[in-house]
């Protein structure tokens, strides 16, 4: 995604309709008070009515969360950063994700708004279900609770400094991403699968320029 200017102010418009641009936007907490309801009503589901036991629960829900890692890498490599050849493909590209690079300081798109999100939720869960029977409804809220990791990580990336040394490499890699190359620096969540897949950046050669990068971060 190449743009005339990375803008650190503002936000696109990316629909003229006032109503279906306000669909476009959401807060973290919103997408958290949507999907703790869900998991935890599978969850209860998967022990109270189909009698799995605590351990089975436990070991498909983790497995939910680690797949999702690599559905988030392999999502924001092939699909969002998707090279798309004629103008209405890359106009759905931009609505998806482009945006974001070109305000990545945008604080109102840095999680998937509600409707659309759970429309994608709705079909994945089909097609977990078709292919796992019974053990999605352990390894959905799994899978879910990894989309809301990502997400929050995704928001204290560009919203504060890492709290925590062991963060930095997350935190560099991603602005790396949006700021100097975006076929480098896909994880968002964690860095293992840049690290398989040989799309981390080599952290010891680039130079950090830390006024620089305390001045994206949110005030």
């Amino acid at each position: 995604m190449k743009f005339e200017k990375i803008h650190n102010k503002g936000q696109a418009q990316l629909f003229k309709n006032e109503y279906l641009e306000m669909m476009t936007k959401t807060h973290p907490l919103v997408i958290w008070s949507i999907y703790i309801p869900v998991m935890m009503g599978l969850l209860y589901y998967s022990f109270f009515q189909l009698n799995f036991d605590t351990w089975r629960i436990g070991l498909t829900f983790i497995s939910g969360t680690i797949f999702w890692t690599l559905f988030e890498y392999l999502m924001h490599r092939f699909a969002f950063h998707f090279l798309a050849e004629n103008e209405r493909a890359r106009k759905i590209v931009y609505v998806i994700h482009g945006n974001h690079h070109e305000f990545p300081r945008d604080r109102e798109r840095l999680f998937m708004p509600p409707v659309p999100s759970l429309i994608l939720a709705s079909i994945i869960f089909f097609l977990m279900s078709m292919l796992m029977g019974k053990s999605v409804f352990m390894f959905f809220p799994g899978f879910v609770l990894g989309y809301l990791i990502y997400g929050s990580m995704h928001y204290a990336i560009h919203a504060w400094n890492p709290p925590y040394k062991w963060m930095k490499p997350l935190w560099r890699n991603h602005h790396l991403h949006h700021y100097k190359n975006d076929n480098k620096g896909f994880g968002v969540s964690t860095t293992l699968w840049d690290r398989v897949f040989g799309t981390m950046f080599d952290l010891k050669k680039e130079k950090e320029d830390k006024e620089k990068v305390n001045e994206l971060m949110f005030r």
